[in-house]
């Protein structure tokens, strides 16, 4: 397979882009707090990395269905995954949860 230079730097910029975007929707939406997480914080970006976000929301959905409102009203143009936790979910699980201990760990505030 041929190596393609200057990809990453491409992917990361895409990807920068789009969370700007959605980072100037995410209030408006009902975000109280977002934090990127994953692989773009770490700066380890390759052809398949995604944006992940981990988002705040006050909600009554079932976690597995609270992505899709994000998906739905964002229309994400790459890869997003959106991890929805609820303040009280945020602040019960802060200490044993892996992905609201990696966001405390490495990841980086968007909004709140």
């Amino acid at each position: 397979m041929p190596m393609m230079f200057g990809f990453s730097g491409q992917r990361r910029q895409l990807l920068e882009a789009e969370l700007r975007r959605i980072a100037a929707e995410l209030p408006r939406l009902g975000a109280l707090r977002a934090y990127l997480v994953g692989a773009l914080p770490l700066g380890s970006v390759d052809p398949e990395t995604e944006l992940e976000l981990l988002v705040v929301q006050p909600t009554d959905e079932p976690f597995h269905r609270r992505a899709d409102f994000w998906v739905n009203h964002l229309r994400p143009r790459v890869g997003t995954r959106f991890l929805v936790y609820t303040p009280e979910e945020l602040e019960a699980l802060a200490d044993v949860d892996p992905l609201l201990r990696e966001a405390q760990r490495i990841g980086e505030a968007v909004i709140g």
